[in-house]
């Protein structure tokens, strides 16, 4: 009955960590559903340059990951042994399980962005990072980008 228990358990680790992440919203082509129906000032400008870099969501310390992995850990360490054993291979079990959730959960918030260099069409060069998304972004393409005073989205034009 304990194995059963242990299966079940590993899947629904996964599943807590995958809800967690959640980062489709720093696309370029990815608007969140609160843009909508609000102005946005539009300047154009020409790509200059383009360079691929890794985007971390959240910060490092992937708690929620940490927490889960460490009672998954401690569940399947306590199936092992008897006795003081039992009690050493569900701490031993917890914390390697917490490391684990934390690496896993720090895995799943990397996602790949492109930094894009950007000359204005009225001669001021900007740099902006956003996810990478289906636009495929190249050096000479002629761009929009969309700002609400605080952030900005660049979409191909």
């Amino acid at each position: 009955m304990t194995v059963h228990k242990s299966l079940l358990a590993i899947p629904l680790l996964a599943l807590t960590l995958t809800g967690c992440v959640n980062n489709n919203r720093l696309a370029g082509d990815v608007y969140q559903a609160s843009d909508a129906k609000t102005i946005q000032a539009v300047s154009y400008g020409t790509i200059t340059n383009v360079r691929p870099v890794q985007l971390q969501a959240g910060d490092d310390t992937n708690i929620v990951g940490g927490i889960g992995g460490a009672v998954l850990g401690g569940f399947l360490g306590n199936t092992v042994g008897g006795g003081r054993g039992r009690s050493l291979a569900t701490a031993a079990g917890a914390v390697a399980g917490g490391m684990a959730g934390q690496k896993i959960q720090g895995e799943m918030n990397k996602d790949q962005g492109v930094e894009l260099e950007i000359r204005k069409d009225d001669g001021k060069t900007v740099m902006v990072v956003q996810k990478q998304g289906e636009s495929v972004f190249t050096v000479g393409e002629r761009v929009a980008l969309a700002s609400d005073g605080h952030q900005v989205t660049v979409s191909p034009r």
